[in-house]
């Protein structure tokens, strides 16, 4: 379980982290227009990819590692909220295992003993 545990965290934040550093850097037109069509400008791109890479870094400490997990499963759903508000089903549908990610990292508990 505790492997399982390790290997999702470094996928989280992995993830996290990637999304938060393409957040300042779209050079992606797809996600560019993606961002537009759920209806988040520019400007606060920027915003979301400091926040992505805070949850990120904060798995890895187990004063904060709920939390983290907590606000990373909100803000997937809110990106969920926004596609199917913007008639968007495919985008929400993919979500769903990255929903399923934070909430079962929640369930499995802080793996790493020595950080306690």
């Amino acid at each position: 379980m505790k492997i399982i545990s390790i290997i999702l965290i470094l996928i989280s934040a992995f993830l996290s982290i990637k999304h938060g550093w393409d957040a300042f850097q779209p050079s992606n037109v797809e996600q560019t227009k993606m961002m537009t069509e759920l209806g988040i400008s520019k400007m606060v791109m920027p915003y979301f990819g400091v926040f992505s890479v805070i949850l990120g870094l904060m798995l890895f400490f187990p004063q904060t590692f709920f939390i983290s997990n907590v606000l990373n499963a909100i803000t997937i759903v809110l990106i969920m909220a926004l596609s199917l508000n913007a008639g968007n089903y495919k985008i929400a549908l993919m979500e769903i295992p990255f929903l399923a990610m934070p909430l079962i990292l929640i369930w499995l508990k802080y793996p790493f003993e020595f950080f306690k």
